[in-house]
This record gives C-alpha cells, structure tokens and sequence, in this order.
C-alpha cells in the first residue's frame, strides 16, 4: 500500500486523509513530472494532486527550510494562486532532486527523501544550487542534538561522544532518542544509511 491513513482534514477547501507516502518514485519524461506508485500506479503531478503535493510540502518545510523558504521567494508572483504556487513549488523540488527511474525509491519505506544526483545545464549557474538541489538538511532537531547526531555518524560511541561534548550519557541518550523521534528513525542503522545516502553531513 503506498498510503497510511492517519487523519481527515481540509486541503485548499478539499476533504482529503492525511497520508504518508512510502515507495514513491518520482521521474521527470519530456516536460512533465510523474511519479509511481507501489501498485504500479503512474502519475503526472498536477495542481490538483492535493494529497501529494501537500504531503511533499510538509517534508520539504519541516526537514529543508532553507529550500522551502527559496522556492517560496522564487514563486512569490503566484501567492494570489496558492495551489499554483505550491504545485511550483513541489515540481521544481522534485525536478531538481529525483530525476530518473532507477531501483532506489525516491521517498522510501519509511516516508523519507532519497536524492539524486540531477544532470542539469545549469550547474555551476543556477542561484538555487545547494539550496533547493542537493539542499541542507535542518530538520526541526536542535543544534545540540546534530552535533551529537555528527559524532554518532562518524563513528564515535555513545561514551566517547558524552566525553568530546562534556555531557552526561543521560543527556547523549536523550539527544538521540529524541532527534530519532523527530526522524522516524528507529535504530542507528537506519540513521547512518540515510545520512550517507542524503549528504546530510556535507564536509564528509
């Protein structure tokens, strides 16, 4: 199934559940981005695909800031047509972070983004660059807590980390438990895979 039912709500004055999308894979055919479903199911991504659309804004808000705030200012002339401006906003995301259909889903079993590196003639050019493709992962986790995340991904252990930092094991603990949370993470298997693969430490 490629949607979880967590609730009902209104979305641009339309009834909608509340999903979360596992499995997706986005992939751009001449000028049209389209996405596939795990039920074989192939999309073109339109101003009226409220569910994803809204899911990927969500995503994109919460975990990338600096790119949801870019792509706000780049669209700015449509805010007087908000779901054009955020069907904008979701395709050039989506265009300058999943470009082809390959065996790696672009939103995985757990809901999260796997990028892409995206050809584009513009590389080297484009203002946006690093911002909105290959853009910097901010989630809603504190400082304090992504420096003890950037010990954990290079190796060092929980003991080792509370030392470098002058903190408590308790507080270490805590750190992780709850930057997990926030993640939807459950192991730290599941955190290091998706740190490699997103570039989330990017002076690796």
């Amino acid at each position: 199934m490629r949607t979880r039912t967590v609730e009902e709500t209104i979305y641009m004055g339309v009834r909608l559940l509340k999903i979360t999308m596992t499995n997706v894979e986005f992939y751009i055919l001449d000028t049209e981005t389209r996405y596939r479903l795990p039920d074989g199911t192939d999309e073109r991504l339109r101003e009226t695909s409220y569910e994803v659309i809204r899911y990927m804004l969500d995503k994109i808000e919460s975990l990338y800031p600096k790119a949801y705030s870019a792509l706000n200012k780049e669209y700015k002339q449509l805010t007087a047509i908000p779901s054009l401006k955020r069907f904008n906003i979701v395709n050039r995301f989506c265009r300058c972070n999943f470009g082809t259909i390959d065996n790696i889903r672009d939103i995985d079993g757990k809901g999260r983004f796997v990028f892409e590196y995206v050809p584009c003639p513009l590389r080297g050019e484009c203002r946006l660059e690093g911002v909105v493709c290959a853009p910097e992962f901010n989630s809603k986790i504190s400082d304090s807590e992504m420096r003890v995340l950037e010990l954990l991904y290079r190796g060092f252990e929980k003991e080792e980390i509370a030392e470098k930092l002058h903190l408590s094991i308790h507080t270490i603990n805590n750190h992780i438990r709850n930057a997990y949370t926030r993640l939807g993470f459950h192991e730290k298997a599941e955190f290091i895979d998706y740190a490699h693969r997103n570039k989330i430490f990017k002076n690796e």
